[in-house]
This record gives C-alpha cells, sequence and structure tokens, in this order.
C-alpha cells in the first residue's frame, strides 16, 4: 500500500465489512486498530474513519485482492461468531473483486477448521494460484 488514501480505503473497506451484521464488536475494533497501527493511521484519524462514506476504489493487483479477502476473513472470525450476513458478505466480496469464489470457499473452509482462523500465507496464495490452471 503506497498513499495515505489507499490505506485509508482498505480500512473503510473493513470496518463497512465488519459492520455487516449490525454491530461492532471490541474484538473487531481492536483487530481494526491493529490493521490501523500498521498502517500508520493514528487513533484519532482512525476513529474518524467511522463517519465518513464509502469511496469505491478498486484494488489492482491480484496480490492485493487476496491480502485484503483474507483481511476480510480474520475480521469475519475475529469475533467468534459467524453470521450469516457475513458470510454471504464475504462470499459477494470475492466475486466483485474478481477472484475465484470456489478458491474463496476454500480459504473460508480451511479457516473454519484451523485455530484462530488463521492459515499459512502460502497456502492461501496455492488455493488461489490451483484455480488457475
Amino acid at each position: 500500500m503506497n498513499t495515505f488514501e489507499e490505506k485509508k480505503n482498505l480500512l473503510l473497506d473493513m470496518i463497512a465489512f465488519s459492520t455487516v451484521d449490525g454491530q461492532l464488536h471490541k474484538k473487531e475494533y481492536d483487530f481494526l486498530f491493529v490493521i490501523a497501527n500498521e498502517l500508520n493511521i493514528e487513533k484519532g484519524g482512525f476513529n474518524d474513519l467511522f463517519h465518513q462514506e464509502l469511496p469505491k476504489t478498486v484494488v489492482r493487483s491480484e496480490f492485493q485482492r487476496i491480502q485484503q479477502f483474507y483481511r476480510f476473513a480474520l475480521l469475519m472470525h475475529i469475533d467468534g461468531v459467524l453470521h450469516k450476513k457475513e458470510v454471504h458478505e464475504i462470499h459477494q466480496i470475492a466475486i466483485s473483486m474478481g477472484l475465484n469464489p470456489d478458491a474463496a470457499k476454500r480459504v473460508l473452509k480451511k479457516m473454519n477448521k484451523a485455530p484462530n482462523a488463521i492459515i499459512d500465507p502460502k497456502v492461501l496464495l496455492e488455493i488461489f494460484k490451483e484455480q488457475h490452471n
């Protein structure tokens, strides 16, 4: 991520997804705050994002889209409760990002079986690569 605008848009996307079930859980907020810190966005600026509209942006490279999808999937699991709205929305997000829906389903299945929903980044990329063949 190169620009502040790209970082901000990433967080705006994640904030919108985190509230798709109608609530923002403390664990989701904490997870988003960790991401904001990694992106060098200060707490005041981070909190302001909760009051901004979501701009339409396109993540250009497939690698970036896969990373973003995985961030959404981690956020979906962070509160320990999988809501139907979240599951439906993450599938729609994968499709809108141009990611293979079958690969997205496989990733989500692996995450459901993994402790803390974390899977190896190499496995994540391999699942999406397999769909290219």
